[in-house]
């Protein structure tokens, strides 16, 4: 094969060199060393993004006529080779920082809230949506209103000085946005002031006494959840820039809100009445407990289907009708409630159902949706689940070659090739298959086949793949599979920005209460930990670990404490689930991912 002419650059210098398509890495290194007098084990030379190894053959690369590579490390000798480059930017301690500054560190523990006095039920509502980066990012682009901003007694400018705490609006939106702000700098148990007073402002149920007299009475966290949403839902507007209607939208409409086709049939069969067909938006789902529920998707389907008693035009009086809801629209963020408290008339007070009910960090909500959303998630929902069996396999395979190399090197033949690895072990083979024959005698007996083990013995003209090759390949195979998978998605889904695409969704958020009644009892919250945030914006890795919000203290939990909330008893138990849909690849990632950037796992 013809050499192929290549620049190398390296410290600024370009270097014109013949490639040799026959030759490996090992050899071009020290063709470079010939011109830069940097030793092979030195050198690291980047190709599109991918380091060159020594055993990698040329001709797999595919180079092109004056295509660049680019070649960093320093010969031994080179005193600059131990100068260590001064910072660009100074080094600053924690001691040194603010105490804002301190808290948006990357890793640092996110600020508590204080009990005010039985407020633990909004506390931990709050941290659960404070859990939404979506949410916190548009409600800082949130503005009042005129008349939200006339209602607060002149004292709205008290948030510019850092006084918001104080009570400064009765706009319970915009007091969730400078709480926010607050909490997001310090690493302190905060006190809530402003936005309990403008919750209680909106909605005086929160200022309910305690019975005793003393302070205020526990309330219901999910009724407080309910609430602010409905509030963010009628203050807290977005342009929709998927639609060409320039309205404004709500962006609990388009995040947060889901639609049912619903169906009401009666159940006499007398009855000569067509079903009704309907629709109905809702801003989360129920998960009804009887004393036969023991999983999440159970209590949910029992709330899908109610009987309804109404007045039958066919029969003129009275009848049941059953009442049938399915999802035509999931959103990206969907609360689901445990219906775990009931009025009871004996005790005058909202009891508590005890009943352990499961549930799993991943949501598969395909199966409560109409049979038209179906067919188009179920293609997609099974094509990423090929994808994430294709990735395991991939890492299970890392794996396994990882150890086999770290046994070689145990066993003293880490200097073998693959190739030279491989012919090892089909002689390994043939000594087995020989018998008693002994390795000095098999090494000097002539190659003879038969044509049983045709299929096995070593010809001389196979081939082997590096590492590198194998790898390349599987990394192509699963970037197709993405490609493949986002070529399923539905026009309509698509355009539809805030709705989930997948059919999937993994949970990041619970509220749980302790004790037997709504009136008591103790609520915190739990929310998934976010990965770091890069100097470019990207986001990193999750280690799968939790953040416990206990009021004003905040704890680190492992991911198993999570699937221990599901009751059993007056302990913890949760009541509130946060899921947020599991999200297509963009083809953004996957043209960063073809030119060997970073790899975002389904």
């Amino acid at each position: 094969m013809a050499a192929i002419p290549i620049i190398v650059k390296h410290q600024g210098k370009k270097y014109p060199v013949e490639l040799d398509p026959t030759a490996t890495g090992e050899t071009f290194k020290y063709q470079l060393y010939s011109l830069t007098n940097v030793e092979p084990e030195r050198q690291k030379i980047l190709i599109k993004g991918s380091q060159l190894k020594d055993e990698t053959n040329l001709a797999t690369l595919g180079a092109k006529p004056n295509q660049i590579f680019i070649m960093m490390g320093t010969p031994s000798g080179d005193p600059s080779a131990a100068v260590v480059e001064k910072p660009k930017e100074k080094i600053r301690f924690l001691e040194d920082m603010t105490e804002a500054e301190a808290a948006q560190t990357a890793g640092a523990t996110p600020a508590g809230l204080q009990n005010l006095g039985n407020t633990c039920y909004m506390n931990s509502t709050l941290q659960a949506l404070r859990g939404i980066p979506e949410l916190q990012e548009e409600l800082m682009r949130y503005s009042e209103s005129s008349d939200a901003a006339s209602s607060s007694s002149g004292l709205t400018n008290l948030s510019q000085f850092g006084l918001g705490g104080l009570g400064a609006s009765t706009d319970l939106t915009a007091s969730l946005r400078d709480l926010y702000k607050q909490m997001g700098e310090t690493q302190e148990g905060f006190p809530p002031l402003m936005f309990l007073n403008a919750l209680r402002t909106a909605f005086p149920q929160f200022a309910q006494k305690a019975k005793d007299g003393h302070g205020y009475a526990q309330q219901d966290a999910e009724e407080a959840w309910s609430q602010i949403v409905a509030q963010l839902r009628n203050k807290l507007k977005i342009k929709d820039a998927s639609k060409e209607d320039t309205k404004s939208l709500s962006w609990v409409d388009k995040f947060m809100s889901g639609r049912f086709e619903t169906t009401m049939t009666c159940d006499e069969p007398s009855a000569s009445e067509e079903p009704t067909v309907g629709s109905e938006t809702f801003l989360k789902l129920d998960c009804n407990i009887r004393v036969d529920t023991n999983h999440l998707r159970e209590g949910i389907k029992i709330a899908l289907n109610e009987s309804i008693e109404k007045n039958s035009p066919s029969l003129g009086r009275n009848a049941m009708y059953t009442k049938s809801l399915r999802i035509s629209r999931l959103p990206k963020f969907l609360p689901v409630h445990f219906v775990r408290f009931f009025w009871r008339r004996d005790t005058n007070k909202k009891a508590k159902i005890m009943r352990k009910v499961t549930f799993d960090a991943e949501l598969d909500a395909v199966e409560f949706c109409t049979e038209t959303l179906k067919k188009q998630l179920i293609p997609i929902r099974d094509k990423i689940r090929e994808v994430r069996k294709e990735e395991e396999d991939f890492e299970r395979a890392r794996k396994r070659q990882k150890r086999m190399k770290e046994e070689n090197k145990e066993n003293g033949d880490d200097q073998l090739g693959p190739i030279e690895k491989a012919k090892e072990r089909e002689r390994q083979r043939e000594l087995k298959a020989k018998g008693p024959a002994t390795e000095t005698g098999l090494a000097s007996e002539p190659a003879e086949t038969s044509k049983k083990d045709a299929d096995t013995a070593m010809t001389g003209t196979e081939t082997f793949k590096t590492d590198d090759e194998v790898e390349a390949e599987r990394n192509a195979s699963i970037l197709t599979s993405k490609k493949e998978l986002l070529a399923l998605v539905n026009p309509d889904l698509a355009a539809d920005t805030g709705a989930n695409q997948t059919g999937l969704y993994e949970l990041r958020g619970v509220v749980t209460h302790q004790g037997s009644s709504a009136d008591s009892g103790h609520y915190t919250a739990y929310v998934k930990k976010s990965g770091r945030k890069a100097p470019d914006g990207k986001i990193g890795e999750e280690d799968g670990k939790w953040w416990w919000f206990n009021d004003d203290r905040v704890s680190e939990v492992d991911a198993e404490k999570i699937m221990s909330l599901s009751g059993g008893g007056e302990s913890h138990s949760a009541l509130i689930l946060l899921y947020r849909a599991i999200e297509l690849p963009t083809v953004e990632e996957l043209d960063v991912e073809e030119k060997g950037g970073q790899v975002r796992k389904m």
